[in-house]
């Protein structure tokens, strides 16, 4: 069953149709990843899903109860104002400190917490609004490009935290990233975009679509060799276990 979906979602904001005809769905502990060009509505889309913005047509349905925590591409925060991250957190509305602790220590910041959010790099600034979103304990974690602006040891060791969260809340993720390679690791439906769904499915699947290839090239072949060695090894690893329970 589907925490969240869209049934023909479409937006236009100043007579411009920024999305249109888009159908997807994301279902308990999925991870969903969003490609496409700049400009082609994936930051749209996102705000759509979760209320934010409101769709011109089609329709946007979610699992009653719903908890969903959401990390914006950019949050501009005026160097002068004095906001630490312990703040920061208690800004989210959830009173317990202890929580605020131990969502801190799960995602690396615990010893920021008197540090003010504009003297954070790139990658604890990000780190620190992920806690402020898993504060609620979402059933579903909202992404838009997180790891904008990080090196390559900054994305890997997030996107790792990510998988980890996934794990330990039971939790979907649904999230836009540039990273292709993350995607084909990580993802289990990538949904490309372009105002409009062009294509979506597996990671193998999309790769190989005309859709994908005319937006992106040709040149995914690492990253897709990368996705089935790591599955296959996944599958082999899972398989094995299974023998030795038998």
């Amino acid at each position: 069953m589907s925490l969240i979906q869209a049934q023909g979602l479409g937006v236009r904001t100043g007579g411009k149709q920024i999305l249109r005809d888009v159908d997807l769905s994301v279902r308990k502990r999925e991870i969903v990843t969003v490609v496409g060009p700049n400009g082609s509505g994936k930051t749209t889309l996102l705000r759509a899903l979760i209320g934010a913005q409101t769709p011109s047509e089609g329709v946007v349905i979610r699992e009653a109860g719903l908890r969903v925590g959401y990390v914006p591409q950019r949050l501009a925060i005026d160097q002068a104002m004095p906001l630490t991250v312990a703040r920061w957190l208690a800004l989210s509305g959830i009173k317990n400190s202890q929580q605020h602790l131990q969502i801190a220590e799960q995602v690396g910041i615990s010893g920021l917490l008197k540090q003010q959010m504009s003297s954070l790099s790139g990658g604890e600034f990000q780190r620190a609004l992920l806690a402020e979103a898993l504060l609620m304990r979402p059933d579903l974690l909202v992404l838009d490009e997180p790891t904008q602006g990080l090196d390559q040891p900054g994305m890997a060791s997030f996107y790792n935290l990510i998988e980890g969260v996934r794990e330990d809340l039971d939790c979907a993720v649904l999230m836009v990233s540039h990273d292709l390679h993350v995607v084909m690791r990580s993802s289990d439906h990538v949904i490309c975009l372009n105002g409009h769904v062009c294509c979506q499915g597996t990671p193998t699947l999309v790769s190989n679509a005309p859709e994908y290839q005319a937006l992106f090239g040709f040149d995914t072949e690492g990253a897709l060799a990368l996705y089935r060695h790591e599955h296959d090894h996944r599958h082999d690893h899972a398989q094995q276990g299974g023998s030795d329970a038998g």
